[in-house]
């Protein structure tokens, strides 16, 4: 938790006469008791943090349905394929869902992965944030981290950006808990939050004065809050009183990398517009429709972030009447505008070779149609659509069968998703390891991982 605040009490600071609730501290990625201060001096004494590639992962938290969203099927029985049609991409014999106009014109940017076998089938996101089953090989103590936490110890931070940044709100269902912590390699490497769990209130990771994320926006208030807090910290003197480091994180929260990020005033309103708007209202057992959150990702990854997680609206609406489609009609447009510009934006900027994005939920939905017009859980078959990371994009991975109910080609395991996403960062999974707490060694993936071929330029 980043808090820049204005307590100046000189009666409760510290011998550089800064005050304990003035400092700006940093969590998830400093949990472990080291101010983001400290953390950029280890980083200048290390050398860490030249090279720079990035993954953001989208969760989209509830299990969407492969069979309405990519893996349609207009030939089958009418309980089976449901309300939506298919629509031809820039990519021959490529189709997505209709309500996707705009991916559907940028197919060959990206990939889908239509045969993902080994779902836990459990409201969780615990697959998507570690790439662990939780029926898989038990955890050591203190649990699996988060895909970021390893790239975190691995790779370390860039200019002094945590490289592990979350944008998830919390949920009903477990759809952050342990998944979002540094698990075994300790709360010095889980991910910084810059969310809070209202949208329209402060910002988790961040309090400038009672500035929220949305409020952010906008510019005058959000310089009239650094200002505030750089005209009371030069009248007490703190400022003098800090060394480089200190002074450095004041400069990278007040006015540089972080700020900058979630600052979407700094932005070309035309970039934030294409984004579509945001709608902070929460969807039970799901997150807010924030698609802004998408740019900031981008942002946050230009800053110096490695991996930035981030869930995004509700997926589970097989409980109510016809409730599958008609959420569907309301969503996926929205998801359309959001996905089709974060993937736009990144070959524009030209961080396409550079920047990985995943999308994908915990499982997929049932074939047949339930009494409800709506699509039950269904583990057996999911989806993830991935893009850049200089991957072989505008092609199909996998397939089902003429039901969507059973892979019949190209099994995907969510691992081999993760262990893409490693290879694009550029770690080696036959030699990297992190030690555990009790001096044993493990490796990033199983054994017998590796990434999706298909996908790999050579």
């Amino acid at each position: 938790m980043l808090d820049i605040l204005g307590n100046l009490d000189a009666s409760k600071t510290h011998c550089d006469g800064v005050s304990r609730r003035s400092f700006l501290k940093i969590g998830g990625m400093a949990a472990g008791g080291l101010s983001l201060a400290q953390l950029l001096g280890l980083e200048a004494r290390a050398g860490v943090g030249s090279s720079h590639k990035a993954v953001i992962n989208i969760y989209l938290p509830g299990g969407p349905s492969h069979l309405d969203m990519f893996d349609l099927k207009p030939n089958a029985p009418g309980e089976v394929r449901g309300e939506f049609r298919p629509i031809r991409t820039n990519v021959p014999g490529m189709e997505v869902c209709e309500l996707f106009p705009r991916l559907a014109k940028l197919a060959d940017k990206f990939a889908i992965v239509r045969s993902i076998v080994d779902s836990d089938g459990d409201h969780d996101c615990f697959q998507c944030m570690t790439g662990r089953s939780r029926r898989g090989v038990p955890p050591p103590p203190g649990g699996w981290p988060a895909f970021g936490a390893w790239v975190s110890k691995l790779q370390g931070s860039k200019a002094g950006v945590p490289a592990h940044v979350s944008l998830m709100y919390p949920t009903g269902n477990r759809t952050w808990g342990e998944a979002g912590t540094g698990g075994f390699i300790g709360h010095a490497h889980a991910p910084m939050p810059a969310v809070s769990k209202d949208p329209n209130a402060k910002a988790a990771n961040m309090t400038l004065e009672s500035i929220s994320l949305e409020r952010l926006r906008d510019r005058e208030q959000l310089r009239s809050a650094i200002d505030r807090f750089h005209r009371e910290a030069d009248r007490t003197g703190a400022m003098e009183g800090m060394d480089t480091f200190h002074q450095q994180a004041v400069d990278l929260l007040a006015g540089g990398g972080v700020a900058k990020a979630i600052d979407l005033s700094l932005e070309d309103p035309r970039i934030v517009e294409r984004y579509g708007p945001n709608d902070p209202k929460y969807r039970r057992d799901g997150g807010p429709r924030m698609a802004r959150n998408f740019l900031i990702a981008r942002r946050l990854v230009e800053a110096g972030a490695r991996v930035v997680s981030l869930n995004y609206s509700r997926w589970d609406w097989h409980g109510g009447d016809g409730m599958n489609f008609d959420e569907s009609r309301a969503e996926f447009p929205y998801l359309d505008m959001g996905l089709s510009s974060l993937i736009t934006d990144l070959h524009e900027r030209g961080l396409d070779k550079d920047v990985s994005v995943v999308v994908w939920g915990e499982f997929g939905r049932t074939p047949k149609i339930n009494s409800m017009n709506s699509r039950d859980h269904w583990p057996k078959v999911t989806f993830a659509l991935l893009a850049g990371g200089g991957m072989k994009t505008g092609q199909v991975i996998g397939a089902t069968d003429r039901l969507g109910s059973e892979v019949i080609e190209r099994p995907v395991k969510f691992q081999e998703i993760f262990a893409t996403l490693y290879h694009n960062l550029g770690i080696n999974l036959a030699e990297a390891s992190v030690i555990d707490t009790q001096g044993r060694p493990h490796f990033l993936l199983d054994s017998g991982i590796d990434p999706i071929k298909e996908l790999i330029s050579t």
